[in-house]
């Protein structure tokens, strides 16, 4: 059966859509109102996913009962953020505890998977707390020009049984490198990261370039095509390196001039038959945790993003616009171990993530599953130590490197988040992605057992795969290696280990340079910098010489090759 987190579809009024307009109560009662919309959202032979939104459009409720029966046969059989009961052809929806409040104009969605035979027909009368919600005299709301109707069906995993996309501008660039061959067929992502980009930059390939060239590529057989959405308001606050094009109130640019038309050109009738993930706004969300006041390593850009809203405002709207096209996978990035395994930031971030999956009208089916690891170093899988190690009765959580993680590496972190996220009201099948683009530390520095006994650091330390000089260093960083490959279902939870970010593509330049892009220069780049309390006042281990962020680095690419695990 398909997964139940099922991206919000617009729906045509027929097959899979219906909209309600509020009726008012009797005389002298409260003013009653509401409008219902029930979207079907995925279907297959013998079952349905489906979406509801209610809105109150009356006076405010402390709690709410939505009803509505079935024409046909359907029976409901999985449900999330609601309690929804089954009599016959009547269902039942009521409130929980975190969503019952409802303000005059406020809205909350639930989602539910049920079974059928024969026809699902939309049913054709919502009450809400006994007021009835109807189309009024022009009937349900068909989806405008801006909300494009579903256009595909989805699976459980996109990437089970696909070939995924490659890029022919980024498998230029390395099959051109020496030895760049081995790996010039692998699929990378096609990072959107600028307004020019959906047209393409430079008389590169743009949105729909890369989509021709994956119908072509597709052949007979499914095909994964990956994209990063990533130019949010003040986008990336804390690492200047990645700074974007928009200022930090720029949300309406973001949505009008950057989501709105990817939107509409992957609602394209023409690309129904591609399997579309999309990677939602790299190092975005982890920043309004972290690095926001009162924490030790504030920065007043992320204060600024963190007070306006607009990185949740930006996702939420971002998840619901994609997820209107129903062969669009969303994953939003999750950050990293090194980035949120403490336990200060791990539940603080789950929580994060859904309040962006439920803002501007997005629901948490909006989102198919997450990505970690994304452009960053952070080892796969530490083999010669675990995080209920002890050294001397000392416990490995309290060496310099781990310094009270609670995880060791990026396959433990992707799983025990993904079990945090379900735990709160995200579906049940939840998929992560697994970025493993750099993260391979092969080559000689590569420990092949455990580091001696004499202390928990030099255990730790002997036996990491990881080289950094510190786990929070991230740019550029020498001794790295290409990782495993992109594969399907590698492990359990784990819907695919991919290569998001396209090895060979700096982090950031070393030095400053002068740039239309609105990228700055950060001193984490910089192989002379001597740290800051975010890597423990390291040095940054970065390599010399690189250009702007996104761009081609040779000298990287030769290392990622040089030090690949599993060697080439």
């Amino acid at each position: 059966m398909s997964r139940t987190a099922l991206l919000a579809a617009c729906t045509l009024l027929a097959a899979t859509g219906a909209t309600a307009t509020a009726l008012t109560g009797t005389a002298g009662a409260a003013a009653a109102g509401c409008t219902v919309d029930y979207k079907v959202t995925s279907q297959w032979n013998a079952g349905f996913g489906a979406d509801v939104t209610v809105t109150n459009t009356g006076d405010p409720l402390s709690s709410w009962t939505l009803e509505w029966a079935y024409a046909g046969d359907q029976r409901i059989t999985q449900h999330w953020n609601a309690a929804v009961s089954q009599t016959g052809a009547s269902v039942t929806a009521r409130n929980v505890s975190y969503n019952g409040a409802l303000a005059t104009g406020a809205s909350t969605s639930f989602g539910f998977n049920a079974s059928y035979s024969g026809g699902n027909a939309v049913p054709a009368t919502f009450k809400l707390n006994g007021v009835t919600c109807n189309g009024g005299p022009g009937g349900p709301t068909e989806p405008g020009p801006t909300d494009p109707p579903p256009s595909g069906s989805r699976v459980d995993n996109p990437y089970a049984g696909a070939k995924v996309y490659v890029n022919p501008e980024w498998s230029a660039k390395a099959a051109a490198e020496p030895g760049g061959t081995k790996v010039s067929r692998q699929p990378t992502g096609v990072w959107l990261d600028r307004i020019a980009a959906i047209r393409g930059v430079n008389g590169g390939m743009g949105l729909r370039d890369h989509l021709d060239e994956a119908l072509r590529q597709k052949g007979t057989g499914e095909l994964v095509v990956q994209l990063v959405i990533y130019n949010l308001p003040g986008r990336d606050c804390a690492a200047l390196a990645s700074n974007g094009e928009l200022g930090p109130t720029e949300i309406e640019k973001y949505r009008t001039q950057y989501i709105d038309p990817i939107a509409a050109t992957l609602a394209d009738p023409k690309y129904a038959g591609l399997r579309i993930v999309t990677t939602v706004e790299i190092d975005s969300l982890p920043n309004l945790v972290t690095n926001v006041t009162p924490r030790p390593t504030v920065t007043p850009a992320c204060d600024v993003m963190k007070a306006n809203g607009n990185y949740i405002k930006g996702v939420g709207y971002a998840l619901k616009k994609l997820g209107s096209v129903a062969n669009v996978y969303n994953y939003v990035d999750a950050g990293h171990h090194g980035w949120l395994g403490w336990d200060d930031n791990f539940g603080a971030s789950a929580d994060l993530f859904k309040q962006a999956a439920t803002a501007e009208g997005s629901t948490v089916s909006a989102v198919h599953g997450f990505i970690v690891n994304t452009a960053n170093y952070s080892a796969l899988k530490e083999d010669h130590f675990t995080i209920d190690d002890t050294v001397n009765g000392v416990s490995v959580r309290q060496s310099k490197w781990v310094d009270w993680n609670r995880y060791t590496d990026e396959l433990s972190y992707a799983q025990a988040m993904r079990a945090k996220l379900v735990s709160i009201g995200f579906d049940r099948n939840l998929g992560m992605l697994i970025d493993t683009s750099r993260n391979g530390w092969g080559g000689s520095a590569r420990p092949a057992s455990p580091g001696p006994r004499t202390s928990v650091d030099s255990y730790v330390n002997g036996g990491r795969y990881d080289r950094r000089i510190h786990l929070g260093n991230w740019c550029n960083q020498s001794g790295a290696g290409l990782g495993e490959r992109p594969q399907a279902a590698p492990a359990a939870g784990i819907d695919a280990y991919v290569w998001m970010k396209p090895p060979g593509e700096s982090d950031g330049s070393s030095s400053a340079i002068p740039n239309d892009e609105g990228k700055g220069f950060d001193r984490m780049c910089d192989p002379t910098y001597t740290g800051n309390p975010r890597n423990g006042n390291s040095m940054s281990g970065a390599l010399p010489n690189a250009p702007l962020s996104g761009h081609w680095f040779s000298a990287q690419f030769q290392e990622l090759l040089k030090n690949a695990h599993p060697a080439l």
